[in-house]
């Protein structure tokens, strides 16, 4: 599975990997204590590197670091979560536009063939693989409005809301709707067109708010 923060393909960062695969799929529930010792033993590693993949964990909001006590698998409420939405949406917003204007044709093409990539793997292919694509294709269109702190800013986010958007997409019914906004996006992309990237943007997070009320309605966490 491919890491959602991008960097060196490093020890920790591979046991960060399986953990976090292990996150997403409710292996490790939220709320759930993440034992250095237990897991060094249980993935045939040393607890240094394990410390190290927890950190970077924590960094993306999956993992809460506890003083003198085990790190939990991070547990957000409802309105935590809906805070964090609100803001993602703002920067994916002002990232398509930016795209729109400053993205190069060859990261428009970039883009346009990991919407592809998702499309054709979305309903057989491995959910946790397809979903790194989905997320990988939004971190691409923020960045390919060349400002940097805005994509970081926005990698953070996408980090923190990683697991909870996982889970709420995993509930949705609306796969085609979701499938054709990708589409809508890179053919705005592709024209330039700021205000088509914004209602296809704007449709896709709406459905993003859907999910994860209707998420947290029926006792997810």
């Amino acid at each position: 599975m491919s890491d959602p923060a991008p960097g060196p393909a490093t020890f920790p960062a591979a046991i960060a990997a399986r953990l976090r695969r292990e996150i997403l799929t409710g292996a490790l529930p939220p709320g759930s204590p993440v034992k250095e010792r237990d897991h060094a033993e249980r993935l045939g590693v040393s607890r240094t590197p394990l410390r190290e993949a927890v950190r970077i964990l924590a960094k993306e909001g999956l993992v809460t670091l506890r003083p003198l006590r085990s790190p939990l698998v991070a547990d957000p409420t409802r309105d935590e979560a809906l805070d964090e939405v609100a803001v993602l949406r703002q920067l994916e917003l002002f990232g398509g536009e930016l795209a729109c204007r400053n993205a190069t044709a060859e990261e428009i093409a970039v883009i346009a063939r990991l919407s592809e990539t998702v499309e054709r793997d979305h309903a057989g292919g491995d959910p946790v693989e397809v979903f790194d694509l989905d997320m990988q294709m939004h971190r691409l269109i923020v960045a390919a409005g060349h400002n940097a702190a805005l994509a970081r800013t926005h990698g953070e986010y996408l980090a923190r809301l990683w697991r909870i958007r996982f889970m709420s997409a995993r509930q949705r019914t609306d796969a085609d709707r979701v499938l054709a906004d990708h589409r809508g996006m890179v053919a705005a992309l592709a024209a330039r067109d700021t205000g088509a990237m914004r209602r296809h943007m704007e449709s896709h997070l709406d459905a993003l708010v859907r999910n994860v009320e209707r998420h947290f309605a029926e006792g997810g966490a």
